[in-house]
């Protein structure tokens, strides 16, 4: 994983970011080419919509200073986004013509769906990128989702007043979160040592293999140690470099 203490990705895998700019707010943009540096190397940079059209203004300001070719693709009916087929084409184009090991796909569209579980068919991995109202498919059918919201609320989780901003989510939140405890248990149970202690990293993995869309930030914390640990319902040790953690509920098997 790329943030706070997941596995390190290899930043040098190419890959290819594809955007739907009917679907993408060009607000995100820095956070978003940020967090695809962690992943590996944007090889392409393409975003596709009509630009014609006053409503992609805000994205005609960043594309120049940001690399990101522009793909102009024209409305032919009203009502049927011709957007998403362009996209789809170009991905499919690249998956054979381009030494990709991965595709970026930004957007809230469910249309993407099929194309993210084809690439992954392909070997390839697959990063969505889109706002928390995408539908769940869509997330399930990628190997990582990553929701936008968290680009925007970086370092000013709790100064950031717009209805975008995530809130950094109180112990008594996170408590009634009974998903966020089962996951985290659970991945604790699979890789835990005869003490119930687990190492961080694997529980991280196990995470993200369980839930394409989990990511610490999306509670408000930056590092999935700091939201472990907000929660209160853990035992966080950090033996040299290695962060290890355990259910309070074993805390009266000895270590």
């Amino acid at each position: 994983m790329s943030n706070g203490d997941f596995k390190p990705m290899d930043t040098e895998r190419p890959l290819a970011v594809l955007i739907d700019a009917d679907n993408a707010n060009p607000n995100v943009v820095d956070g978003l080419l940020s967090e695809v540096a962690k992943l590996g190397v944007a090889s392409v940079k393409r975003i596709y919509g009509d630009w014609t059209t006053p409503n992609l203004n805000g994205w005609k300001a960043v594309l120049l200073e940001h690399s990101i070719q522009p793909i102009q693709q024209i409305r032919y009916t009203t009502g049927k986004n011709a957007t998403d087929s362009a996209m789809i084409i170009d991905a499919m184009d690249l998956l054979y013509t381009g030494p990709f090991k991965g595709f970026c796909i930004v957007s809230s569209d469910s249309d993407f769906t099929r194309l993210a579980s084809r690439l992954t068919e392909a070997g390839k991995t697959v990063y969505g990128f889109g706002e928390m109202k995408t539908p769940k498919p869509f997330v399930s059918a990628c190997d990582r989702f990553i929701y936008t919201e968290v680009f925007t609320s970086t370092e000013t989780f709790e100064a950031d007043s717009s209805p975008t901003a995530l809130i950094k989510q109180t112990s008594k939140e996170l408590r009634r979160n009974t998903k966020l405890l089962l996951m985290i248990r659970t991945g604790i149970q699979t890789s835990s040592d005869d003490n119930g202690w687990s190492q961080l990293g694997p529980e991280g993995s196990y995470l993200a293999k369980a839930s394409p869309d989990f990511d610490p930030r999306n509670y408000g914390y930056q590092k999935f140690s700091e939201l472990v640990e907000a929660i209160g319902l853990f035992e966080i040790k950090r033996v040299g470099t290695t962060v290890i953690v355990r259910d309070a509920r074993k805390s009266s098997v000895k270590s």
